[in-house]
């Protein structure tokens, strides 16, 4: 098959079925037209039949004799355009007269059940419809009438429809073909734009969107569905350079202080303690370095993610104690009483993944934020249909003027610093991403050198 272009092939396929479609028109006209004719002749040799045999008489004394001498004066002596033949049989089937212009010609006498009915035949090669009827006499059979006329022009008119339908078929399809090729050009006039956007897109420029046609249609559907296409691929991009970026600048700081400290070792033979303690003090590095590529790798895995989570039930009493336990050696270490008021088993139906890592990074910052010695409160509760977890811990809290900051990537509060608390800044950030993906509200409450409460708002 041919190769097409978008816009032909469209129009191709209209013609197709426009073509099916004249064709049925065009056989319909024709039917009616070539009806329409004939009809119009049967009429005519009918007003004939019913002319003639007002002008026969009977004559009874001879033999039923047709009297046929008045219509022999009428327009039967002319040659007509669409002359009538008329013949007369008697009863025995031969003939009585005939109209002149018969001449030496006679029409064919069909047998008796083909009367008062239409026949086609010819006469002289030429086509004629002729009518034979009896001629009655007190329901007696005295004779036969037949009537004919020429079927020439009725021939010529439909010879000359046929003619003109098998014309103007061609014209007709190849005119469509011109008009919907240009209908459809226009039509697909946003595809050309869909195009020429696509070509100007690249890595560096991602901000090209299509305009969208004013009317919604199938046009409009695509051209919103790639922009929206452009829309994640940009966000995508743009969460590549900014792991990148962050990475690049976070992941700085613990290699080189890596580095500096093997640099540190080889320079000089060394105490067995002294390698120990470099060493020790590199892996506590690497922990650091390994946890924040978890974390940025945990915030790249989200950004903009709308349908990452699934529904399931989370027993949240479970999922504290699991993440307490998580944590023990470190709570250990500072010596930290855990309460939790637990009177009943909560549950709720989200994500048991996520929930986890919100409940596990806001334990970790209330142990790691709390004094020596602290205390850290866990409640959870009903409210208005609600499940209300809250997290206290008596530590360092976090100033006024900073509690709008603490959600930013990879800030850390001056009172974190001013202790030389080890982390990433990247805690909050991961807790705030998740809790908007499962539509869990967060509130944060904090005075400096005295307390911390989160607070976790599960639909």
């Amino acid at each position: 098959m041919f190769k097409l272009s978008f816009r032909n092939r469209i129009a191709f396929y209209y013609i197709i079925s426009t073509a099916l479609l004249i064709t049925i028109v065009f056989v319909v006209i024709y039917q009616m037209v070539s009806l329409s004719v004939y009809n119009h002749i049967n009429d005519d040799i009918q007003n004939e039949v019913e002319k003639h045999l007002q002008e026969i008489e009977i004559d009874r004394n001879n033999s039923y004799l047709i009297q046929v001498d008045e219509w022999r004066e009428r327009e039967h002596n002319t040659v007509d355009v669409n002359p009538v033949f008329v013949q007369f049989f008697d009863s025995n089937n031969k003939l009585i007269d005939k109209s002149p212009n018969l001449k030496k010609l006679n029409l064919k006498l069909y047998p008796e059940n083909r009367n008062d009915e239409f026949i086609d035949t010819y006469l002289n090669k030429k086509p004629i419809r002729q009518i034979q009827v009896p001629l009655n006499d007190n329901e007696k059979v005295i004779g036969r009438l037949i009537v004919a006329m020429s079927l020439d022009d009725a021939i010529m008119v439909l010879s000359n429809l046929r003619k003109i339908l098998a014309i103007a078929f061609p014209l007709i399809l190849i005119s469509l073909f011109l008009i919907a090729r240009f209908i459809v050009g226009r039509s697909i006039k946003p595809i050309k734009t869909i195009i020429e956007t696509s070509k100007q897109i690249s890595r560096e420029n991602l901000s090209s969107r299509i305009d969208l046609p004013q009317n919604k249609d199938e046009l409009f559907v695509l051209s919103k569905t790639i922009n929206d296409l452009l829309d994640r691929i940009e966000n995508a991009v743009e969460r590549e350079k900014q792991f990148t970026s962050d990475a690049s600048h976070e992941l700085r700081t613990p290699l080189a202080v890596i580095k500096g400290t093997l640099e540190v070792l080889v320079r000089k033979p060394r105490s067995q303690s002294e390698y120990e303690e470099k060493i020790n003090y590199s892996i506590k590095e690497v922990d650091r370095l390994n946890q924040l590529v978890d974390e940025l790798l945990l915030l790249a895995r989200f950004e903009n993610q709308k349908e990452a989570s699934k529904k399931e039930q989370v027993f949240l009493n479970a999922l504290i104690l699991d993440n307490l336990a998580r944590y023990s050696q470190k709570i250990n270490n500072k010596n930290i009483t855990i309460i939790h008021d637990f009177k009943d088993d909560f549950f709720i139906l989200s994500d048991n993944y996520l929930v986890s890592i919100i409940i596990s990074n806001l334990l970790s910052n209330a142990i790691k934020y709390s004094n020596q010695d602290g205390v850290v409160s866990i409640y959870l509760l009903k409210e208005n249909n609600q499940i209300i977890c809250k997290i206290h811990n008596n530590g360092i809290g976090i100033p006024r003027d900073e509690l709008d900051k603490i959600e930013n990537r990879f800030f850390r509060s001056q009172s974190v610093l001013e202790t030389n608390t080890k982390g990433t800044g990247l805690g909050l950030s991961i807790v705030k991403r998740l809790t908007n993906l499962l539509n869990i509200e967060v509130k944060i409450q904090s005075k400096l050198n005295s307390e911390t409460i989160v607070e976790l708002r599960f639909n």
